[in-house]
């Protein structure tokens, strides 16, 4: 497999998009012409760059308005080629792009244009060179993969050839099996790019809304399946027009456009049995069957106030580590690990971002197979020194600022808390609360980052993105997507922050940048928990009595429940399957906080329509100027 992407594709000047693209792993690059216009380099010498950089030319791109025009327009346009031939020549690279013509006074006429593309054909041949046509989904004539394919063919030269575009296919509604036909010698290039479903003018949505394959909604996995199933092997490239990438990291995104490349072949080559592509070698996604761990990075002053907060959630202290500052605290399936060592991973992660969430366990099928899994897409692998008596654990570092290990059944990495961790008597005597397992965690992230996260979730697990929902900040807005498997034994909530005035945003700029804000704990029995809840002295977040109105007046909800609901601050939703309760501790250090919540029949949402209700009491709590609850 050869992967390629346009320059367009990321931000920076020449320079700067070749080291991203070269350090991202890529084989080759599409020149958008327009950058390199802009680049103060000769073509011999931006071709040279390229090849010190480890890359190929794959294309050039794009010539427009070629085919079909009336003298002298069609006489000018021959000369433009061969001008741009020449400049192809000294650059380094044997393709050129032609797209469907949008010129106004191009006419009509498969064999008026394939005659055309015959004697460019011909022209392109003296110079050892190949033209590519491609449709415009929104070309004057030619708008469908169908009809570019059909000049082509009249065409009828070696030179001449089709170049594919996912969104110009999926984007205009086309049926990619139509590719199925295409002779594979006859497709010269391959370019992909995802976008979510939006309603509005096919070219500015084309212009701003692409996005990475497996980011947005288009059957980008069919189309590709349909392109290798004719038996092409040549080069998969993006090229992706979004308005986020092109003021985003080069590194950051170019490693996105990588890791999508990778994923979305793997899953072509499993869908598409014997197809002649080539795609790395990995294993399949990995099953998750929840959170394993939650681990805090603390000084000594934190972990004790932490602690006294998770015994009045009715956690108690079970062990100790053998050799390092670490303590385990449980409930249920919950393990929360406190660790206030002065050194590695959680010490640094305590310098940068102070008290955080700086790592998840989660409970993996094969934890050797899940770290593979991840190299293959760009992830890097973490290790630090382990004393006797310890275990390596695998992990890899995650998106964000913290890490990600893995326990599984098929090693004695699962007797971690056994082997590493010495039985402790508490003697607390808060009760337990009735909290079961995690139900999810929350991670918080600047909304230009949430594709990032969401892509590696759904690459490295098997898992599937919700709908974004918009959550509406007395600060500004928040999207929130949720990455859940699909028996809910592993739920991630991804919430981008436009702006630091939102809560989530505040979180961000107050952490530098730590990324897990909230764990929810999950219980059979709200109503048992928020008794047991009040009797260990836990404070929740106090939310006020207009709320309850509310739920009244829109759900419906009788007077005793709502009794029940505001005596325990518990909020609700339901959906047509079932309904939500949900408590909210008050939030501590830098915004984390805690929830705990009962999902009943089949609701499988996350208390959206609270979410308002909740940051502004959250922002409340936090105010110097609060007013204490009575």
């Amino acid at each position: 497999m050869k992967t390629s992407i346009a320059t367009v594709c990321i931000a920076g000047d020449m320079r700067e998009k070749l080291a991203a693209i070269a350090a991202a792993g890529f084989d080759g690059i599409e020149i958008f012409e327009q950058d390199f216009i802009a680049f103060d380099a000769s073509p011999r010498e931006v071709g040279q760059m390229v090849r010190d950089h480890g890359l190929e030319i794959t294309l050039f791109q794009p010539f427009r308005d070629f085919e079909g025009l009336p003298e002298p327009l069609r006489a000018r346009s021959f000369e433009r080629m061969e001008r741009k031939f020449d400049l192809m020549q000294e650059l380094g690279t044997d393709l050129v792009l032609v797209c469907s013509s949008v010129h106004p006074e191009a006419l009509g006429g498969i064999d008026r244009m394939a005659g055309d593309f015959a004697e460019l054909g011909a022209r392109a041949a003296k110079r050892g060179l190949r033209v590519g046509f491609e449709a415009l989904a929104w070309g004057k004539h030619v708008w469908d993969h169908r009809d570019a394919w059909e000049v082509v063919r009249r065409a009828n030269h070696p030179n001449i050839g089709l170049i594919l575009d996912s969104f110009h296919t999926l984007g205009r509604g086309i049926d990619p099996d139509s590719i199925r036909s295409i002779p594979s010698d006859k497709i010269f290039f391959v370019q992909l790019a995802d976008a979510p479903l939006i309603e509005m003018d096919l070219l500015y949505w084309s212009r701003h809304f692409r996005n990475m394959p497996g980011e947005g909604d288009l059957d980008v996995t069919g189309f590709m399946r349909a392109v290798a199933a004719t038996g092409y092997d040549g080069p998969i490239s993006l090229e992706v027009f979004n308005d986020q990438f092109r003021g985003g990291s080069p590194g950051a995104i170019a490693l996105d456009g990588h890791r999508s490349l990778v994923y979305l072949m793997d899953q072509v080559k499993r869908q598409e049995p014997g197809i002649a592509m080539s795609a790395p070698d990995m294993p399949p996604r990995v099953r998750a069957d929840g959170v394993s761990f939650v681990e805090f990075a603390a000084d000594e002053a934190e972990a004790a106030s932490l602690g006294r907060l998770l015994r009045t959630m009715g956690f108690r202290c079970v062990g100790r580590h053998i050799s390092k500052q670490v303590e385990l605290w449980q409930q249920g399936e919950i393990r929360i690990v406190l660790n206030t060592e002065r050194e590695g991973f959680a010490h640094s992660a305590h310098t940068v971002h102070g008290m955080n969430i700086c790592d998840v366990g989660l409970r993996v099928d094969s934890a050797e197979a899940t770290v593979q899994r991840a190299q293959a897409l760009g992830a890097s692998p973490f290790r630090q020194p382990v004393g006797p008596g310890e275990f390596e654990i695998p992990a890899i570092r995650g998106v964000g600022s913290g890490l990600l290990h893995f326990i599984d059944d098929k090693s004695d990495v699962a007797k971690v808390w056994d082997v590493e961790f010495s039985p402790v008597e508490d003697t607390g005597t808060t009760p337990d609360a009735g909290l079961t397992r995690i139900d999810h965690i929350a991670q918080t992230m600047n909304y230009e980052e949430m594709l990032t996260w969401s892509l590696f979730y759904l690459s490295l697990f098997e898992t599937q993105k919700r709908a974004t929902v918009d959550v509406v900040d007395p600060g500004g807005l928040v999207r929130s997507q949720a990455i859940e498997s699909a028996d809910g034994a592993l739920r991630v909530t991804l919430n981008g922050a436009e702006t630091h005035r939102t809560f989530a945003g505040r979180f961000i700029a107050d952490s530098f940048g730590s990324s897990v804000q909230h764990v929810a704990f999950e219980t059979d029995d709200i109503f048992a928990t928020a008794d047991a809840l009040i009797a260990n002295g836990f404070e929740p977040l106090h939310i006020p009595d207009n709320y309850y109105d509310d739920v009244a007046a829109r759900l419906g909800v009788g007077d005793e429940m709502i009794v029940r609901l505001k005596a325990g601050n518990i909020l609700y939703d339901e959906d047509g399957q079932g309904a939500y309760f949900q408590i909210y501790g008050r939030p501590f250090g830098d915004g984390i906080f805690f929830e705990i919540v009962q999902r009943s029949g089949g609701y499988a949402g996350y208390g959206a329509a609270n979410a308002p209700f909740r940051i502004a009491a959250q922002r409340r709590s936090m105010s110097p100027n609060a007013v204490p609850r009575r």
